[in-house]
């Protein structure tokens, strides 16, 4: 049974990696990224928007590493690859790492309450001497302690989408949370103004409490909350890992709790998706309207439908393939002068730019299955 077992992966790697070089053949790498570049002096021991706020910010595009000269090998910890947001991020790395030749790992924690296994990882990881480590932390506070042992070992850290508070990460690679936040809560603020209101009822799926990204959304939709033009009422915030039977359980909760005096839901990733079937259950779909803090294929076909009706993007992809070619730039010297943090810019998706939308930069292609691992010539 293991051999058998054992078999059927590796044809699954197999199927998958044959996927991944196809498209990276098609696509010839990636187009410059539009990104905000931030270098001190700013805040210490800050998010990534505290650095916005207070660093020298540069608008800048991004252009694509060359080639490595030798098969630097990248662990990426992440917090799991159990939605469409990880599996987009897993896409940018493995099919960058085959662009560059390098070797990449990726270990995934068990979830967003899974610190104890993910500090086991970069453990794990800085005993395997990485030639770099690169984290999406699932907490904001609470993996500083490992970034720093990390750093004291000589291996550089860098970080991935979620945020941290760390000082002794070599470059932050992400979007801005708060910027997440404040563009849902303004594209719900302009819908609300078309359809005549003069006050709404918004409730919030944001997802796990501790994580970085979480904090960020919910101080964008509060700051855009509070500076709307109309009456903005928060009526609630669930917090809850982003699995998909949980955020539906929480998703009813709220529309039994609120009904109709509900206008909006606002969620993550793998928030508004378990959003959709509750609401239409409830005979609301329509009155209460889903709008989504990041983009997945998954909420692009719901989009398309009409059961979700925007979401912001932080382009995944790109995020994850810049992460790794800030590495082998960093690995390689090609770096004078390194920004504290790369903001990738933000997009936004509705009905109104659907047909025109650039989803390569933020969605795996369609049918693309996770790959934990790729070392340049082994099969």
């Amino acid at each position: 049974m293991h051999s058998k077992f054992f078999q059927l992966v590796v044809c699954a790697l197999f199927f998958n990696a044959a996927i991944i070089t196809a498209t990276a053949a098609a696509a010839g790498g990636f187009e410059p990224v539009p990104v905000d570049a931030i270098y001190p002096p700013l805040k210490s021991n800050g998010s990534a928007d505290d650095a916005l706020e207070t660093g020298h910010v540069v608008d800048e595009s991004f252009s694509m590493a060359a080639s490595a000269s030798k098969p630097w090998r990248i662990a990426f910890l992440f917090p799991h690859i159990k939605d469409p947001y990880w599996v987009s991020c897993d896409y940018g790395v493995i099919s960058e790492a085959m662009r560059l030749g390098v070797a990449a790992d990726i270990f995934p924690a068990d979830g967003y309450d899974d610190l104890t296994g993910q500090l086991r990882k970069m453990d794990e990881a800085i005993a395997a001497k990485y030639d770099a480590i690169v984290i999406s932390p699932v907490s904001q506070t609470a993996n500083n302690s490992s970034i720093t042992r990390a750093k004291a070992g000589g291996i550089p850290v860098f970080e991935l989408a979620n945020d941290s508070t760390s000082d002794d990460l070599t470059v932050k690679v992400t979007s801005s949370l708060k910027g997440m936040g404040i563009k849902a809560t303004q594209w719900i603020i302009h819908d609300a103004q078309k359809r005549g209101l003069k006050s709404i009822n918004i409730a919030l799926l944001p997802g796990p409490a501790d994580a970085g990204w979480v904090k960020g959304e919910v101080e964008g939709t509060n700051e855009a909350a509070h500076n709307a033009p109309i009456k903005v009422n928060i009526v609630a915030v669930k917090y809850g890992d982003s699995d998909l039977i949980g955020q539906s359980q929480l998703a009813a909760q709220l529309l039994g709790q609120y009904g109709k005096k509900l206008d909006y839901i606002l969620g993550c990733t793998g928030c508004a998706p378990a959003a959709v079937l509750p609401v239409k259950m409830a005979g609301l779909k329509g009155k209460v309207r889903i709008v989504a803090y990041d983009l997945t294929r998954e909420i692009a076909n719901f989009i398309r439908r009409g059961d979700i009706v925007a979401a912001v993007d932080t382009r995944g992809v790109s995020q994850a393939k810049v992460a790794i070619d800030a590495v082998v730039n960093f690995l390689e010297g090609k770096n004078e002068a390194l920004p504290h943090t790369i903001l990738i810019k933000l997009g936004l998706l509705d009905k109104d730019n659907f047909a025109e939308y650039a989803f390569d930069s933020s969605i795996a292609p369609k049918g693309y299955e996770p790959v934990l691992s790729y070392h340049p010539g082994k099969k």
